[in-house]
């Protein structure tokens, strides 16, 4: 009940019989994805192809943040990671740089208000002591500010990487354990590590969606996305509109997720099965 009203409130937000409205509503509110992971590529090369400064592209990928954030948190989608700068981001040009940080502070001051509205809990994940001072606070206030809420967890990935986060997990669980005097009978297992995961505590992603049709996993999620369905398309991030996000729910739900499994066949019955034999043949 609680997904089919999720799913009203979407619908109540579109126009009847728009391709917006077609798609939410051929959409299954009980087979939504709870926790969706967006590499938001392609804000470079939309701008390139408009012959506009690449600080462009950025500024246009704000609004689709906004309404793939506000819409996820309509259908009631438990999370939602974005991959907003990596750790390999700084090897690009300062000023490029410097306008990434200037948006992202913008974004978390004007949009505080919507995540309120919208019952959005906001959480940074990364290695987020490397940063400014200035980006720790605006993060720091964002997130205390929304902590009460109880929707949709919006996890913006900042300075992240993946294998920064299992190898920063990893020493956590050392450093515990040397702090408890136990070091010498320390076992690490799967679970162990996905509980110091910067995500602990949420689903793993269930889809990853990767826009400007690049086929790579680009350092996110390494661990979390192990059986996450992929879904790559052409469109870049500033173009990506709510169609297009309801494009890639609706591919997610036409796949079959088997988790290494398989699918048990449907019984066979033999050709010379006598039961077969009695209900085939005519009777005498």
């Amino acid at each position: 009940m609680k997904d089919f009203l999720s799913m009203q409130a979407l619908l109540q937000t579109l126009k009847p019989g728009s391709p917006e409205w077609v798609l939410a509503r051929s959409l299954d509110p009980e087979r939504l994805p709870a926790h969706i992971g967006v590499i938001m590529d392609g804000n470079g090369r939309w701008a390139n192809s408009r012959r506009l400064p690449r600080a462009a592209g950025h500024k246009a990928g704000v609004e689709p943040v906004r309404m793939t954030v506000e819409t996820c948190a309509r259908m009631n989608v438990q999370s939602l990671t974005l991959y907003a700068f990596s750790v390999e981001n700084w090897k690009r040009p300062r000023t490029e740089v410097e306008t990434l940080w200037r948006l992202l502070c913008y974004y978390l001051k004007k949009e505080v208000a919507h995540l309120m509205q919208n019952n959005i809990r906001l959480r940074a994940i990364g290695r987020l002591d490397e940063l400014s001072s200035e980006i720790r606070k605006e993060l720091d206030s964002a997130a205390t500010t929304t902590a009460g809420n109880s929707g949709l967890i919006l996890n913006l990935a900042i300075n992240y990487g993946g294998r920064s986060e299992i190898v920063d997990a990893v020493n956590q669980i050392v450093d515990e354990a040397r702090r408890a005097g136990r070091l010498d009978q320390l076992k690490i297992d799967e679970d162990a590590i996905s509980r110091n995961l910067y995500t602990a505590g949420q689903p793993e992603p269930d889809l990853l969606i990767r826009t400007s049709g690049e086929m790579r996993i680009s350092n996110f999620l390494l661990w979390q996305i192990a059986y996450a369905e992929l879904y790559v398309t052409e469109t870049y991030w500033p173009d990506f509109n709510r169609t297009a996000l309801l494009e890639a729910l609706a591919a997610y739900q036409k796949r079959d997720r088997r988790f290494g499994g398989i699918r048990p066949a449907p019984a066979r019955v033999c050709a010379d099965d006598p039961a077969l034999e009695a209900v085939s043949s005519p009777t005498r």
